[in-house]
This record gives C-alpha cells, sequence and structure tokens, in this order.
C-alpha cells in the first residue's frame, strides 16, 4: 500500500514539474520582452530609441546578454535580450542635448567578449523629439570558468551514461542539477561562473519531443494489451510454413515495419519473449533469430521522424516533416534491410538449415491458440486510433502542426476508449506503460546540452569541423556520418544527437549546397551506428537484457562480433546513398 501511494505521488510530482515547465514556457512566449530598467521621464525630452539584435560568431542570437546605455560615462538605461537575441532600449534626454552628445553601449554576457559600441548623437536620427537608431552587435566567444566547467560536467555525465556506472536518468539529472547549482552559486558570486539561468534551462527543453514520445507510448500501452504482436509472430510462422530462415525474414520485416511506426525498444520488448518461446521449441539458440530482428528494428526505425528518438529530435530541430523522412530514407532503410537477410544468411544460415519441425501443423495449431488476440475490439479501435494517427503524421507539414499533436491526440483518444469501455486501467497504464524514467531522461539531457550551447562548446566544435572539412560538402557529410555512427556504437545516440543537432545546424547553413543532407548523415550514422555494439542502442540494450534473463547471454564482444561488421556495411551504403543521391 505504502510503496503504491509512493508511486502514485511521484506520479503527481513529476506531473506538476511538467505543468510547471509548460507554465513557464508559455510566460515568456506570452511577455516576450526584455528585462528594463527604465530612466526617469523628463518633462518636455527628446525619447530615445535604440534596438537592434545581438548575435554571436555563428549568427545565432544571443539571449539574456545585458545592453547599457551610457551617456557621456553616465548610464541612462539598461536592458537585457530576449530569446531571439533582440533588444530596445528607450530612454529620454533633456531637449536638444542629444545632438552634442556621445552615446556608449556596453554589451556583455558570460561566456562572450564585453562588446564596446559608440555612438554620436548626430548619427541617431528623427524628429520631434523623437529618435531612432538600430544597432546589431556579433559577440566574441570567451573560454571562461564557465565554458570549463560546464564542459567537464558535460563529459562527467556522458561517462556516467557511457559506461552505465549510473541509470541514464539519475546521470542526466545530476548533470543538469550540477549545472543550475554552480550557476546560482558561484555564478552570483563571479558572473564569469554563470552557465545559464534557469528560464534558459526551461527554454532548452523541447517539449515537441517530450510530448510525441509520451502519445506514443499511450498508443502502445493499449494496443500490447491485445495481444496483437504476439499474433503477429504466430502469423510469420503459419506463413513460413516451418522453415525457418523464412521466418526470420518475416520477423524481420515486420520487426523493421512496426518500429518504423512503434518506439522500437517497445516493439523488441513484445517481440523478444515471444521469439524466444518460438527458437526454445525449434532448439534453435534464440541469439541467432534476436540478433537479426534487433538489427533490424535499428535499420526500420530510421526510416521515419517517430521510428527512432534521434530521428524525433531532429526532425523537431531542423523542422523537418514525416514525409520528408520518408522520402529521404525510406528507400535506403529497404536495401539496407535486403543486405541484412543476405547477411544473415551468411552468418547463420547452418544453423537456421539445421533446425527442424518434425510436426509443422501441429505445431502451428498450437501457437494459434497460445498467441491469439485477447481482445479483437479493443484492437480495431486501436488501429484506427493508430492509423488516424500516422495519417496526421503523413499531413502534419500541410497543417504546419507539430507531431506531437498528432501523437497526443491519438493517445488521448486511444486512453479514453479503453478506460470509459474498461478494457485498460488509467493508474496501471500511466505507471507501467508511460515510461517515465524516458521521458526524465530526455529534459535533463536537453537541459545539459543547452548548458554547453550556451557557453559555447558546440560552437567550438562546429568550428572544428568547418575547418577540417574545409567548408568541403563531401567532407563534411562524411565526418558527420562516420564520426556520429563510431560515437553511437559506443555511447547512447541520444545524447550523442543531441550534442550535434546545434553543430549540423550550423553547417548546413554555411556549406555551400549542404541542404538538408547533413541533416541525413546524422540521423542514419547515429541509427545505423547504434547496431555496432551491444549498448549502441537502447533496443539493443532491451533485447539482450531479456535474452540473458531466460539463460541466453551474449558478451560485449559477442555480440559486436557479428554486429559491428553489418553496422559498417550499412553505414558505406549510406555514404554511397548520400553522395551519390543528395536527398534534400
Amino acid at each position: 500500500m505504502i510503496c503504491r501511494l509512493s508511486r502514485h505521488l511521484s506520479l503527481i510530482v513529476f506531473a506538476c514539474y511538467i505543468f510547471i515547465l509548460l507554465s513557464g514556457s508559455t510566460a515568456r512566449a506570452g511577455h516576450g520582452s526584455n528585462k528594463k530598467h527604465p530612466s526617469p521621464e523628463i518633462k518636455g525630452g527628446d525619447t530615445i530609441t535604440i534596438s537592434g539584435f545581438i548575435l554571436d560568431s555563428h549568427n545565432e542570437p544571443v539571449g539574456e546578454a545585458e545592453v547599457i546605455v551610457k551617456v557621456d560615462g553616465s548610464q541612462v538605461d539598461r536592458t537585457t535580450t530576449a530569446h531571439n537575441g533582440k533588444y530596445i532600449s528607450r530612454f529620454q534626454l533633456p531637449k536638444g542635448k542629444l545632438q552634442s552628445t556621445f552615446l556608449q553601449l556596453e554589451i556583455q554576457k558570460t561566456s562572450f567578449k564585453t562588446e564596446l559600441i559608440r555612438l554620436k548623437g548626430t548619427e541617431i536620427l528623427g524628429k520631434g523629439g523623437h529618435y531612432s537608431a538600430v544597432q546589431d552587435v556579433v559577440l566574441a566567444r570567451v573560454l571562461g570558468p564557465a565554458f570549463w566547467i560546464s564542459t567537464i560536467v558535460f563529459i562527467f555525465a556522458y561517462v556516467l551514461i557511457a559506461f552505465e556506472l549510473l541509470h541514464r536518468t539519475i546521470a542526466a539529472m545530476l548533470g543538469a542539477a550540477l549545472m543550475m547549482l554552480i550557476s546560482y552559486t558561484l555564478g552570483t558570486i563571479n558572473p564569469a561562473y554563470h552557465i545559464f539561468s534557469f528560464e534558459a534551462a526551461i527554454a532548452s527543453i523541447d517539449m515537441n519531443v517530450i510530448f510525441l514520445l509520451m502519445g506514443m507510448m499511450m498508443i502502445v500501452g493499449v494496443l500490447k494489451h491485445t495481444g496483437v504482436f504476439q499474433w503477429c509472430a504466430y502469423f510469420a510462422y503459419k506463413l513460413a510454413g516451418g522453415r525457418v530462415f523464412i521466418l526470420v525474414i518475416y520477423l524481420m520485416i515486420f520487426t523493421a515495419v512496426s518500429s518504423a511506426f512503434l518506439d522500437n525498444v517497445t516493439t523488441m520488448l513484445l517481440l523478444t519473449g515471444v521469439a524466444i518461446e518460438i527458437c526454445t521449441s525449434l532448439s534453435l539458440n534464440p541469439l541467432y533469430m534476436l540478433i537479426p530482428l534487433v538489427l533490424a528494428s535499428n535499420v526500420g526505425g530510421t526510416a521515419t521522424l517517430i521510428g527512432d528518438p534521434p530521428n524525433i529530435m531532429i526532425g523537431s530541430y531542423a523542422g523537418l516533416t514525416f514525409m520528408d523522412f520518408v522520402i529521404a530514407l525510406a528507400a535506403l532503410c529497404g536495401v539496407s534491410l535486403v543486405v541484412l537477410v543476405i547477411f544473415s544468411k551468411l552468418i547463420w544460415g547452418k544453423d537456421y538449415a539445421a533446425t527442424k519441425v518434425e510436426n509443422v501443423k501441429e505445431y502451428i495449431q498450437v501457437l494459434k491458440e497460445e498467441y491469439r488476440i485477447t481482445d479483437p475490439a479493443l484492437l480495431a479501435y486501436g488501429l484506427g486510433v493508430l492509423a488516424f494517427a500516422v495519417l496526421l503524421f503523413l499531413t502534419h507539414g500541410y497543417w504546419h502542426m507539430e507531431v506531437s499533436i498528432a501523437a497526443l491526440i491519438g493517445g488521448a483518444i486511444l486512453v479514453t476508449i479503453a478506460i470509459v469501455t474498461g478494457k485498460a486501467n488509467l493508474i496501471e497504464l500511466i505507471e507501467k506503460d508511460i515510461e517515465w524514467p524516458t521521458l526524465m531522461f530526455f529534459i535533463f539531457l536537453f537541459i545539459i546540452v543547452g548548458a554547453v550551447e550556451s557557453t559555447g562548446l558546440l560552437a567550438l566544435i562546429a568550428d572544428w569541423i568547418l575547418q577540417l572539412s574545409r567548408g568541403n560538402f563531401v567532407a563534411a557529410c562524411s565526418l558527420i556520418l562516420w564520426v556520429a555512427a563510431i560515437m553511437s556504437a559506443f555511447v547512447d545516440n541520444i545524447p550523442f544527437t543531441a550534442t550535434m543537432l546545434p553543430i549540423v545546424a550550423y553547417l548546413s547553413s554555411v556549406i555551400p549546397g549542404a541542404q538538408n543532407t547533413l541533416w541525413w548523415a546524422l540521423a542514419l550514422g547515429a541509427c545505423f551506428g547504434g547496431n555496432g555494439t551491444i549498448i549502441g542502442a537502447s533496443a539493443n540494450v532491451v533485447t539482450m537484457g531479456i535474452a540473458e534473463s531466460r539463460g541466453y547471454r551474449i558478451t560485449f564482444g559477442g555480440f559486436m562480433k557479428t554486429a559491428f561488421p553489418y553496422m559498417v556495411i550499412s553505414v558505406l551504403i549510406a555514404h554511397g546513398w548520400l553522395l551519390i543521391f543528395r536527398p534534400s
């Protein structure tokens, strides 16, 4: 009872936290104005307005920069830039004083060099007591204490995640909390240690990603209670007619297609147990089926915007639609899946051939009884709602609608149907089917990446890649693809993708002919690279963990021995595809 109450309380606390996040975002969006320190009003004086944008060396807006306006050395106004870098300073001077004076703008922010701009009063134009000037300013980066502290904390969190020294959600939360704690303690004593504000931390969270994942989790959570995934495994065996390799092909195709529209971790969670039982009855080592299936899951998830978390993050950040992903990547993923079938035949073909079923018809009947649809009515509702959500995914570009809205309305409708008809329990659905640790991980990860972006680490990496590629598209595309693939094989591809988003955005804007191709290079590298090792993708970890709990353990080296060569082959295919077709 106490445990159940504590779970409920934790959910309520988390829900309140999300509400606070949204409220803070709404408040900022509603105001959209700069923090002001207005000068005293002078009766009958001249009103001067100075406005413009504060940008960094990448032409990205610098939010929360302080703009101090001085007249003949005396401060007359102080304002702060908005999130888009815009500032507006408005103050008054005695009548006629403007033409005989000098104005100085002092722009300062942690991790940037303080910039001083001097304006002559005669350069500010206007009449009738109202004068204005536009002054845009570019700030140079400075690698100060905030940069080094945020970089160390960032690397520390990455090490904890990559080597699984702590649960990734706890590691991300620890990193985000440290960033903010340092900003408001050391940063208060000395502004050089201020990494970013709480408002900037909240603004860095991409709620489109959070809500998309939440909506899809609700849809899948209801569908899995119908037994549809287990029934599909039975149907695949029936079609294969007892031929194991044909069964593996059918299951690989089903897994890839399912992972394109559902989270690949969820797909493997639902299929792994069924696959193990089928393999056990066939006296086949389940790993010979599970490894091809998890590789197919990662390939299939690459084909669409909603198939894999890195794609969700890329689509949301770059403004790419569901159809953009399908047009650019689906055919390539199909080719990679065909190559995977051939690869599986070469690696495990003899084991498949050695497996025989004594009585195929009898075994099919056993599977039919064991893996049947448990709730046809709920399945019909679920498939209808899923089809509606997919239709919205396909057309969301036309409606100018975020994909998260499609997922949320689908999840809300299906959960409502399940609850009203008594097919599901609300508390159980919320507690077990929505993966709160995953959502929290994303929230804290966005904060960590926002911190190092604010202090200039990502700008430094982007400049390094640009210099290394010398602004050449082929070199930049190759670097992004292979660095993403190798890194994603050994560290979680989600934090890596989050780190690369601003970098690829900058490179796409400065390299001629890049268009969206560099985004596809990042998506392919992050998703295909996840196939390289057992820790490269969450689906790998989950699948092999279930197999180990059933007594079928594979080592890090054992998985890498078979999976890494296929990862290299698939990335080579992707490399050639990007350079030849340059999907935009």
